[in-house]
């Protein structure tokens, strides 16, 4: 079988990465400048284009996996607050579901 071996980087695509990342560093400045120029909404597209290459993507966490991290969260909370905080926090969701109840009937 003919071809590159696995693991092998594309020269062709190594190539053209080089030369954009080339222009873009060429051209930075003139960008910059040319910002300013720009109407707001086209500001607020750039701007968001640009900062999804130095923001990390964020990772969509289903929902059972979003509980799990907000029960950690949680208990690391109460862990470190003191019990007549916790003991408040107990009294207040007592008296909510009292008031719940009450609401319904």
């Amino acid at each position: 079988m003919g071809g590159r071996k696995k693991g092998t980087p594309n020269r062709v695509t190594a190539d053209i990465r080089q030369r954009i990342k080339t222009f873009v560093e060429n051209e930075f400045d003139s960008v910059v400048a040319d910002f300013s120029g720009l109407e707001a909404k086209d500001k607020v597209a750039l701007f968001e284009r640009f900062l999804s290459y130095v923001t990390p993507k964020l990772q969509a966490l289903d929902a059972q996996e979003q509980i799990r991290i907000e029960y950690l969260e949680l208990e690391r909370l109460l862990n470190a607050a003191p019990d007549e905080a916790i003991q408040r926090i107990v009294d207040k969701m007592t008296e909510l579901q009292k008031t719940s109840k009450t609401v319904k009937k």
